[in-house]
């Protein structure tokens, strides 16, 4: 891991990458009639799904990066990983003996590469276009699972290595915060399928951080599906994660410049003798970083539902049950710009849920 001087001044890149969703394909299917099981005894509260149930659709363009993230020196990662990609960047950045940075964005990577710096001690001033609620993590489902973080033909021993060091650091920081304070909550999650289930090569890495791993009997579950696996992880509800974050890097003392950097000069301008970069997808533009690229995800929002405890993941669908709503996803399109809903999609994410949770017994 090396740093470029950039005229006296060491340049930190923290670009992240989305480690939101599964990136399956294809929409749920109903239980076919032969399989007849009785219920669970665990109760599981059916999601309404239902257009009039609506509160919105929004759309985020997640940063990736197909050989992975980077630590020369480098943070990234999105949620899940954030705060393990930020403690490896700050390992580096400790090592210039300065004591005042410069943080480029503020979303999840910022704000924790920002807390890491304060709390050993360091001066920190964040720079961003965007604050809370309008970041792209704050567009970011939020469960705990480093999934779609490189193309899987780019593997190295190396990058797992660092894929794993990265999964464990972030998974012991998240139990270190006040839960309910930070949005955060441990859930069952059910992966679905009517095709024997592969497990997910990053799971493999950090099988010990997914407790009470299962492969489920279709008498085990509602869901209409031939194959089910559960295990539990956290939920980190972005609106409530990000805004409290967002408050501790101001209650130690840090700053918060609201300002869209556009050149290399402009960076150079700035005061502080280090500056880590966490601006995500912004970081191609600013610092002509050509591999990343854009993978458009959007979700639909329904009605708060208290009463469902449980998340789902089937064939190019995910339910994550939020506080500020019933998280429906999913889409994951590389290499488009565009921040329009997508109507088609909207309607496959509709009717896909709808199809899964009136199919549960």
């Amino acid at each position: 891991m090396t740093a470029t001087p950039m005229d006296r001044r060491a340049m930190l890149k923290a670009t992240g990458l989305a480690a939101l969703g599964a990136g399956l394909s294809a929409c749920a299917t109903r239980r076919p009639a032969s399989l007849v099981w009785p219920p669970p005894t665990r109760r599981f509260a059916r999601v309404r799904v239902a257009e009039d149930r609506v509160i919105r659709t929004v759309v985020g363009l997640r940063p990736f990066r197909p050989s992975g993230f980077v630590v020369r020196v480098d943070g990234g990662g999105g949620i899940t990983l954030s705060w393990g990609t930020s403690a490896l960047a700050v390992d580096e950045a400790w090592k210039t003996g300065e004591k005042r940075f410069a943080v480029l964005g503020c979303g999840a990577v910022g704000l924790a590469t920002a807390r890491l710096l304060q709390q050993r001690g360091a001066e920190v001033t964040i720079y961003a276009k965007d604050l809370p609620p309008q970041t792209t993590s704050n567009i970011a489902g939020g469960q705990w699972a480093p999934t779609s973080v490189m193309e899987r033909d780019r593997r190295t021993a190396e990058s797992d290595a660092l894929l794993a060091r990265a999964s464990r650091l972030s998974h012991r920081a998240y139990q270190q915060l006040p839960a309910s304070e930070f949005g955060i909550r441990w859930l069952e999650n059910y992966v679905l399928s009517d095709e024997p289930l592969e497990e997910w090569w990053e799971q493999t890495l950090v099988r010990d951080l997914y407790p009470e791993w299962r492969e489920l009997e279709p008498r085990d579950h509602p869901f209409p599906a031939r194959y089910a696996r559960r295990f539990t992880t956290m939920l980190i509800e972005p609106p409530i994660y990000l805004n409290a974050m967002l408050r501790d890097v101001r209650l130690a003392g840090g700053r918060v410049v609201v300002r869209e950097l556009q050149s290399r000069e402009q960076v150079r301008e700035l005061p502080e003798p280090v500056v880590v970069n966490c601006t995500g997808l912004g970081a191609k533009a600013l610092f002509g970083d050509e591999e990343l690229e854009p993978v458009k995800g959007q979700l639909t929002f329904l009605l708060p539902q208290p009463e469902v405890d449980y998340m789902v993941i089937t064939e190019g669908l995910y339910m994550f049950p939020r506080r500020d709503g019933i998280l429906l996803g999913g889409t994951f399109q590389h290499g488009i710009w565009s921040l329009d809903v997508d109507e088609e999609a909207r309607r496959r994410i509709m009717s896909g849920h709808r199809a899964l949770f009136e199919g549960m017994r």
